[in-house]
């Protein structure tokens, strides 16, 4: 594995070409096992991946002070991502960015984490009782004090990029990206372009699903997010298979796997794109790193592409409850 180091945006942030996502060690997809998701973050760490994602909404609080005591030791080599934006650090509390609050969650990130400074402070979900221009003034206070390095938001759409932007630059934005959930291309990409921000998608294997490892018949644990979340169904499965079937066929021709293929296709896409699949598991978080070696030519972008157009995905990507928090 080759592992390359990128630009993040255009305010010099350095990052490995892919990162890792930590979320899931802590909440939504079963059981947690500490033990095992700390040896994978070294083990990451260990095979060039230098960018970690984290936030207090996980747990809520548990991810980062994992996240934390793991990487405490070799500080200094990472760059970890943080993020604030919802009320008492719970995700079903609601949106709460009022300048108060990012204080407050920025001085907790940081005792967490075990570090003297936030190195990219994410806006979680944006909050519509708060202006972004007072969500982004905090945040650019809290850089001039040393606490935060760089400024980043998640699922904002174009009109509070470019209003954030003007107050602080604005070196990343996270939203959902991958082969079945490709909205960001629309309108998102040619601003980030325009304005020098880069692109973190997360999810960028569906969930878990891209990987081919799960179908119609496949259960989740009691505590599995995927339980209530539409696209889950065991109809919309059944019928989003086809994805699957098409992507593992590219995989199977280029002696890959679908996560391979489904983590090149993302970056392949454009060069300040950072992916951050999740996973607790070592091989599989070596598989996934497999795609960064993995070059598809523009023949084989071409033949997913028009596979992708072929097929229409089935089920919303959030419960009614939490799809107005990505509506743009």
């Amino acid at each position: 594995m080759t592992m390359q180091s990128v630009k993040l945006g255009s305010q010099g942030a350095f990052v490995s070409r892919m990162g890792l996502g930590c979320m899931g060690m802590s909440e939504f997809y079963g059981e947690r096992n500490d033990e095992e998701s700390a040896a994978t973050l070294l083990r990451a760490l260990d095979i060039g991946v230098t960018f970690f994602d984290t936030a207090e909404a996980y747990g809520p609080f548990a991810n980062e002070e994992l996240v934390g005591e793991a990487l405490e030791p070799v500080r200094d080599r990472v760059l970890i991502a943080t993020k604030f934006g919802f009320k008492d650090g719970k995700a079903a509390g609601g949106m709460d960015s009022r300048p108060e609050r990012i204080r407050e969650v920025a001085d907790a990130s940081l005792k967490r984490l075990r570090t003297d400074r936030i190195d990219l402070f994410y806006q979680h979900r944006v909050d519509p009782k708060v202006p972004i221009e007072d969500v982004a003034g905090t945040v650019r206070e809290l850089i001039a004090a040393g606490k935060v390095r760089h400024f980043g938001l998640s699922e904002a759409g174009v009109d509070v990029i470019r209003r954030a932007h003007v107050v602080q630059p604005v070196t990343a934005l996270q939203s959902e990206y991958s082969l079945w959930w490709r909205e960001p291309e629309q309108k998102i990409f040619p601003v980030l372009q325009e304005l020098g921000i880069g692109f973190v998608p997360f999810s960028p294997l569906g969930r878990g699903f891209l990987t081919g490892a799960i179908d119609d018949k496949t259960t989740f644990s009691e505590n599995d997010f995927r339980n209530n979340n539409p696209r889950f169904s065991a109809d919309a499965r059944k019928a989003n298979l086809a994805l699957v079937e098409a992507v593992r066929k590219i995989a199977d021709a280029e002696k890959a796997t679908p996560a391979q293929i489904a983590l090149a296709w993302i970056l392949a896409q454009r060069p300040w794109i950072v992916p951050i699949p999740g996973t607790t598991k070592l091989h599989r978080l070596e598989e996934n790193i497999g795609a960064v070696d993995l070059d598809l030519t523009s023949a084989d972008i071409a033949q997913i592409n028009e596979v992708l157009e072929s097929i229409t995905i089935e089920g919303e990507r959030y419960p009614a409850s939490l799809q107005a928090t990505v509506n743009r």
